[in-house]
């Protein structure tokens, strides 16, 4: 057996994603030790049905198998959010769909409206751009989510239309608002600072 094979493969996956660190908060890759920890959080129906991929109830099972499917496909970058005191609140990242970057996060709901969300984008968007290299970023928002909407304006995303969504939580399609963000947009608004990485 050689040194190699004796490192789990997830320690490689986790190796590949950087740990982003803004004011208040630190994003990593997840753990199959935080399955409790984003069980728990995710397991709230105002968060699933604002969400295309969370199911509801959200079990253990369902946080093991998103961390052992996070990471694994180039181009992606999916991320724990923390606070400094490494407490879990939420998850963020990019991932492919339908050879587009979707930006996508979530936040437990006793962590909503205190700009952890914005602040922890803000970090992924200015990766995705930097070192993932992508050209734009595409996001959505449930029309009945105004927060959500926000908090992609405060990031620079901009409003391209309304689309249909097939929502896991409530077993149908949802009207979502569509966002994009494209690279030469976000570096001209952070030449102006407007947008500012909160590091």
């Amino acid at each position: 057996m050689t040194l190699l094979e004796q490192i789990p493969r997830e320690t490689f996956h986790e190796a590949s994603i950087p740990v982003l660190e803004t004011k208040r908060l630190a994003l990593r890759a997840p753990r199959l030790g935080d399955a409790k920890a984003v069980a728990a959080l995710a397991n709230d129906r105002r968060i699933a049905e604002n969400t295309a991929r969370i199911p509801h109830p959200y079990k253990l099972t369902d946080a093991q198998g998103f961390i052992a499917g996070a990471n694994k496909a180039a181009g992606e970058a999916v991320f724990l959010i923390a606070l400094r005191d490494a407490t879990a609140i939420g998850a963020c990242g990019v991932v492919m769909q339908d050879a587009n970057a979707e930006l996508g996060y979530w936040l437990g709901v006793e962590h909503w409206g205190k700009g952890y969300a914005t602040e922890a984008l803000h970090a992924v968007i200015d990766y995705a751009f930097t070192d993932l290299e992508h050209m734009a970023l595409q996001a959505g928002a449930r029309v009945t989510n105004p927060a959500s909407r926000r908090v992609l304006e405060k990031c620079g995303f901009q409003w391209t239309g309304v689309g249909l969504y097939r929502i896991s939580a409530i077993k149908s399609s949802a009207p979502i608002d569509r966002f994009r963000l494209e690279r030469g947009i976000w570096s001209a608004l952070k030449t102006w600072g407007r947008v500012k990485r909160v590091m």
